[in-house]
């Protein structure tokens, strides 16, 4: 592979950011923001441990690690504006292939109006893919977990455990006839990260935000450690897909508390605001669902349980940890 062919087929011609000075075809990018606080985070992706060719085509493979990231940025408050991928690219990977992960990638950063800016790509034994992903966001308007206080509203947008059912089925093709099964394929491989529900909050002075990347049970335990309190979960209350019906009540639960990759977002806030949330979906057509409350315990504060068939147990961290 010539990389600087490769590299001048992947630069885009025009850019949708108006803040771009200079793009690809530097030492480094250059862009210029006034008046926003800039939000950034980047992810590493190893081939086998985080995708695979057996549940994802190349092109999955570039949507999906974006959206990670894209979903990042709605979990702090913030738009996406820019990206830079940097790829250790094996032999046994063709270009047509990696052309291909730049298009899955190209194509959600279309619907964000994202540009890409920079990156790198060497040769190596196994297809590692890091993604950094810049983003704006109001001067103190950016979302922490530590906002979180006690007795606030804890919900969740969407359906929880669609995405793992549909790793389920990826790697099961045998083993289930699942109607619907198109619709929770394409939850794993092509997720759309809550940007413009997270944006339409910005009127709130105080909200907590964390998305749904490894579990609830992961992502509600982090809320509950950052802001040092204790969070109620009922579970009859998660939202929960149609699909799912179809599977056990031992894996539906699976799917759901540690199944994670939904990206989806968990959220706190006041109780005197959860209107303007409602509010705030409706504008932009997202499901959005009160699943539990939090409150204040000088013993379990950190701590996150959940209410089920009459028991309220200790929901521990169990959800996707990016290891094979």
């Amino acid at each position: 592979m010539n990389e600087f062919k490769f590299i001048d087929s992947i630069k885009q011609k025009n850019y949708k950011q108006p803040t771009i000075i200079k793009g690809i075809g530097d030492d480094a990018a250059v862009f210029r923001q006034s008046y926003l606080d800039t939000v950034t985070a980047v992810d590493t992706f190893v081939e086998n441990i985080h995708f695979s060719r057996q549940t994802m085509t190349p092109y999955h493979v570039g949507y999906r690690l974006l959206a990670a990231n894209i979903s990042d940025m709605a979990a702090m408050g913030a738009s996406p504006a820019y990206y830079m991928i940097s790829i250790v690219a094996p032999a046994h990977w063709s270009e047509e292939e990696l052309q291909e992960i730049y298009s899955g990638m190209h194509d959600i950063a279309t619907l964000y109006k994202m540009d890409l800016i920079g990156g790198d790509t060497v040769s190596g034994k196994e297809l590692v893919i890091s993604v950094t992903i810049v983003g704006f966001v109001e001067q103190y308007k950016a979302r922490y977990r530590s906002a979180m206080q006690k007795n606030d509203v804890l919900f969740v947008t969407g359906t929880l455990g669609d995405s793992s059912a549909g790793l389920y089925l990826l790697l099961n093709p045998q083993k289930e006839t699942v109607s619907d099964a198109k619709y929770l394929i394409n939850r794993h491989r092509m997720p759309m990260p809550r940007v413009t529900f997270a944006r339409e909050l910005q009127s709130l002075n105080r909200v907590a935000l964390n998305d749904v990347s490894d579990g609830i049970s992961s992502e509600a335990n982090e809320l509950a450690e950052a802001a040092n309190l204790t969070v109620y979960i009922d579970y009859d209350q998660l939202p929960m897909h149609q699909a799912l019906q179809q599977f056990s009540p031992e894996q539906r639960e699976k799917f759901m508390l540690t199944g994670g990759e939904d990206f989806e977002l968990v959220g706190a806030v006041a109780l005197e605001d959860w209107e303007k949330v409602k509010e705030a979906a409706k504008l932009t057509h997202t499901e959005v669902k009160k699943i539990g409350y939090v409150t204040s315990n000088e013993n379990t504060n950190g701590s996150v349980f959940l209410k089920k068939d009459k028991q309220i147990i200790q929901l521990k961290k169990a959800g996707y940890t990016h290891r094979s």
